[in-house]
């Protein structure tokens, strides 16, 4: 009987020994917490201006891309594979936003919360490649952009953009 435990036990060990040591499951949590609290950031800009995609949409995002591009890069992946998964992941992101954009009594509205999701997951990307001051600075570009240029730019009120 204690063989076959241990045989269940040994099983069980190689499924989860995809982190070593406490290294990589350091490298792996700071990237998928840096993503996610990134992305929170622009999503809870977008939820205090009353979008549909806000906070938790844009850490999802964030947190998705990370997570869809640390994984090859955790398994070796050459540069050549690896850009056919951004690829994927830039196409896929885009459908998302196309799903954000709305035409209503000749209006277009949308457009600008689907650019912050398409740039959240370009912000998850470089979080996950480990490209942590690439990934703040896009972000704090982004909340800038997002923040402050409606008010400079426009007559409207903030909570008008689209």
């Amino acid at each position: 009987m204690d063989t076959l435990w241990h045989e269940v036990w040994t099983g069980i060990y190689t499924d989860f020994s995809d982190l070593p040591g406490v290294r990589e499951f350091t490298q792996l949590l700071l990237r998928l917490g840096l993503a996610a609290s990134l992305g929170s950031l622009l999503g809870f800009q977008r939820e205090i201006v009353g979008r549909a995609a806000g906070l938790r949409t844009h850490m999802l995002v964030a947190l998705g891309s990370a997570f869809f591009i640390l994984l090859p890069v955790q398994a070796g992946m050459d540069l050549a594979e690896l850009s056919r998964v951004l690829q994927g992941l830039t196409t896929g992101i885009g459908f998302l936003g196309a799903g954000t954009i709305l035409k209503r009594e000749g209006q277009i509205e949308g457009l600008t919360t689907a650019a912050s999701l398409w740039l959240t997951a370009a912000v998850g990307i470089a979080a996950g490649m480990g490209r942590e001051m690439s990934a703040v600075l896009g972000t704090v570009l982004a909340f800038i952009i997002l923040a402050v240029v409606p008010r400079v730019g426009s007559n409207r009120s903030p909570t008008d953009s689209v």
